[in-house]
This record gives structure tokens, sequence and C-alpha cells, in this order.
């Protein structure tokens, strides 16, 4: 699939993004690779880095993602170089992945006696010498050395947050653990994003929680909603985003503005910074 018209601003440094919610089933890699898929198609050179055993990411961009196929595992645990393990994701220009294989699931173990175990893929990400703009990286839905390794590695952490009762529950653990990371392992570290997935505008819990959200994070949630849609459901199945299963969907249209906002935003941010008018991200 071919860029959109209308190209966002890039970004003067590459923007790593953690994409992450120890709660299962809140959109983590829906949101991934979709943003991941927009940003590319807006002119951007996107990365995604699939930290989830599961590979659920991996699927949905269409890589192949079996036992031997090499992988993020082998970056973390065997040394390799991140170049030796990404792969460019057919049907998007611009957009590349490194897979995660089922390996990755005894990663959490094998990384402990490890020297510099928290920031191997920080390590490999900096050796890693193709131009991006963007690195998305979509972590297991826990708070174990894998999402440790991904938060020492990025900036920026996106939340997506469900429009569904308990939608906060479970938040506060995420978040103590970004306050721990910033305070001893990378204190550029913080939550940029936060992103409402499943809202179905119909009902009256949707727009409780948005509000709720909204009321608690303020400035940090998107203007945009991205809706419950049977199209995003049915994509990943087909080994594709929904960018490129239907474009014209409200799915597919969501994403495409929740990644205008994020990279909009993030010039903005930078604008402030150079003109003195705020301080970077503590």
């Amino acid at each position: 699939m071919h860029r959109t018209q209308g190209a966002l601003p890039r970004p003067e440094q590459t923007r790593i993004m953690i994409v992450a919610n120890q709660k299962g089933g809140v959109g983590k890699t829906t949101t991934t690779v979709n943003l991941a898929a927009s940003l590319a198609l807006h002119g951007n050179r996107v990365l995604v880095i699939d930290l989830d055993p599961q590979g659920n990411a991996s699927t949905a961009l269409g890589i192949d993602h079996h036992a031997d196929v090499p992988s993020i595992y082998d970056v973390l645990l065997e040394s390799k170089q991140l170049s030796e393990v990404v792969q460019p994701v057919v049907d998007v220009e611009g957009l590349f992945c490194a897979p995660a294989t089922i390996d990755l699931a005894g990663a959490e173990i094998e990384l402990v006696p490890m020297v510099a175990r928290e920031s191997r893929l920080h390590r490999a990400i900096e050796a890693y010498e193709q131009p991006l703009d963007y690195i998305l990286i979509d972590c297991p839905p826990s708070l174990g050395l894998l999402t440790v390794n991904a938060m020492v590695a990025g900036a920026e952490v996106v939340i997506p947050i469900q429009c569904e009762y308990y939608a906060l529950e479970g938040l506060g653990q995420l978040l103590r653990n970004v306050d721990l990371v910033r305070g001893h392992l990378n204190p550029r570290l913080h939550v940029s994003t936060i992103l409402l997935t499943m809202y179905d505008g119909r009902t009256r819990l949707a727009s409780q929680v948005a509000e709720e959200v909204r009321t608690h994070f303020g400035q940090e949630v998107l203007r945009t909603n991205i809706p419950r849609s049977v199209r995003i459901s049915e994509a990943p199945s087909y080994g594709q985003t929904v960018l490129t299963y239907d474009p014209n969907s409200s799915g597919a249209l969501s994403y495409l503005e929740a990644a205008r906002e994020i990279a909009l935003r993030g010039q903005s941010a930078q604008q402030s910074i150079q003109h003195g008018t705020v301080e970077g991200p503590q």
C-alpha cells in the first residue's frame, strides 16, 4: 500500500514509543500495528518491535515468526544485531518489523542472570544504523523484564485503555513501574499518550469511562477515540492491519487520525523545547 497524501512532519530524532498495559484485551497489539502503519502511510519510516511471546503484532503485519525465524529473542539473548532480524512489511512502504517467536516465552527467566539485563534492547536499538522516525514496541501483558527492557529503551509510554467497566483498574501498578524505571534506569521515560479504544458511542458506559479517563489524565489523552469495530478485529486473521484490510473503515480512519495527533503533538513539544517555553520530559 502506497503512502497517503499529506505527509506528516517527521521527528528530528527517532521517537521510541512503548505500548504497554499489563491488562489483556485492551487493544494493545492492535494499537501498535495500526499506529505504526498509519505513521508509515504518512511518510515516516517505522519499526515495530514485537516483544510479546504470542507474536500477534508479527502476525498482524504478515511477518513469518515460526520458531526458526531470526527474532527479537536472538537480539536479547544471543546478541544478534537488530538489523539481522528486521523484516520489511510487504503491504506498507516504510514499515518494518522485528518479529517475536515462541522462544521469547522463556526470555523473562533467561534474562535474570545476564549482565545489564534491563538495557539489552536499548543497546540493540542504539547499534541499529538504519534511519527511523518511529519505533513502536509491543509489550507483553505483564510488567516483567521484557517490559522493563522496552521502558529502558524508549522515552514515551503509550497506554491503550478500553472504554469498559474497570478500565482504570491495574493502571496504578503500570504507572508506578514507569516511575520506578524513570527513577532508577531511564530519566527520560514518561507517559506521553493515552488512547481510548473499543469506544461504542451508543452506550452511556463508554462516554462515562472516556470522561473519567480524560479527567484523570488530562492532556495525555488523544482527542481521537478508536471505535469498537469488526474490521479492526478481522484484519489480523488476514495478516494485515486495518489500514490495508479496509482503508475506508471507521477503524482505519480513526487510527490515521490518532497517528496524526501523535505526530503533531511531538512536533509541538519539540518546538516548545527549542524555544525554551517548556522543559523536556522529566
